[in-house]
């Protein structure tokens, strides 16, 4: 099936797109993760999970060369027949439902803490979805632009953390592999979570309009996130003592605190307020992974009903919930160790399975 042309997406909205769905609110806390698994070595897990979610995004890229105009739902369609395709349709859409309900919670937390804590959750929750899903009605093409818009508006953000460069101490991270690669290795699996969300190419690769620039892409995307996580951390890492990094449980908040200007003041404030720009190129991926999958599963594409529905669902289950801060890091783990297995394990067993469909098709056919 080839896709409309309308929808196709440049090579620059492929990278924004894959780098802002891995990008979310994980960032506050992943210093502080990182320091209790690895200690000061964590920033060496971060290479080695980079190096792991460019193989799998590369395998899912290969998949897809083999089947150019196939997404994940007609793939599977494709490969199991239509009865168990889409059976298989639905964990996917859970799994990408879920994320967005995931996101969302943990923005809601965030607003209600910061700026809005005595305003009810569905209607905090409410206020979110309302400009998003003026994006996610639309095609992807639309949802491109605004992930490209977002990054280049968020530039200049991140320079922020530079400035506690001053008063840092670079030799909080000497001596280093202190410990050996045990620790780092166990780093490693928080490390990995924080790079989930480059599984959107399952969906986003058919409308790349220079499909032969995949994989360079993939790499793109993954390496732009990883120079983000690698200069909070090392900054975070530099800026707090090794023992006294793991007393926060926010330290980028922390570290932003300390920033100071003459004409303003609480900067983290401010930064958390357009950091809300950034957390939206999080969990729109997501609900085009969700939606699109609904309307392939019901035989139609009118991405505005699914995305009323889906984003209906989740103020309906804020409203009821009322969602912890407790309750959120335990949707956070099971969300990572889901990702864990969709992201990571799945492409390496779905390439295989297709290399072997394909050698049996072969031999059939002769």
């Amino acid at each position: 099936m080839k896709k409309d042309a309308q929808n196709g997406i440049t090579f620059m909205q492929y990278i924004f797109i894959i780098h802002g769905s891995q990008v979310g609110t994980g960032v506050f806390s992943l210093p502080r993760i990182l320091a209790d698994k690895a200690g000061t070595d964590g920033w060496i897990s971060l290479f080695l999970g980079w190096g792991l979610s460019v193989i799998a995004s590369i395998l899912i890229v290969l998949i897809f060369r083999k089947y150019p105009n196939d997404t994940l739902p007609e793939l599977m369609i494709r490969l199991f027949g239509k009865i168990v395709g889409k059976i298989l349709i639905l964990p996917v859409i859970f799994y990408f439902a879920f994320f967005v309900w995931t996101i969302l919670t943990s923005a809601m937390l965030f607003i209600k803490q910061w700026f809005l804590p005595m305003t009810p959750d569905y209607v905090v929750m409410f206020l979110l979805i309302a400009p998003g899903y003026l994006v996610a009605s639309r095609s992807l093409r639309i949802l491109g632009r605004y992930c490209e818009l977002v990054f280049y508006m968020m530039i200049l953000m991140f320079f922020l953390f530079l400035f506690p460069l001053g008063d840092s101490h670079w030799v909080h991270l000497l001596p280093i592999m202190k410990e050996g690669w045990l620790p780092i290795f166990h780093g490693v699996f928080s490390a990995i979570y924080s790079f989930l969300g480059f599984e959107i190419v399952f969906f986003i690769y058919p409308y790349l309009q220079k499909r032969s620039l995949a994989i360079r892409g993939v790499i793109i995307a993954n390496t732009l996130t990883l120079l983000f996580y690698l200069e909070v951390t090392l900054i975070c890492f530099a800026f707090f003592s090794p023992d006294g990094i793991t007393e926060y449980n926010q330290p980028v908040f922390n570290l932003l605190k300390v920033i100071d200007f003459n004409f303003l003041e609480r900067i983290d404030m401010l930064f958390l307020a357009l950091y809300l720009f950034e957390l939206s190129t999080a969990w729109l991926p997501f609900t085009f992974g969700a939606i699109f999958s609904l309307g392939f599963l019901f035989g139609t594409k009118n991405p505005a009903r699914y995305a009323s529905l889906l984003f209906l669902l989740i103020v309906v289950l804020s409203f009821f919930l009322h969602p912890s801060w407790n309750q959120n890091d335990q949707w956070i783990i099971f969300s990572g160790q889901a990702g864990l297995w969709f992201a990571y394990v799945f492409p390496a067993i779905l390439y295989l399975y297709v290399l072997i469909y394909n050698r049996l098709r072969r031999s059939e056919s002769l």
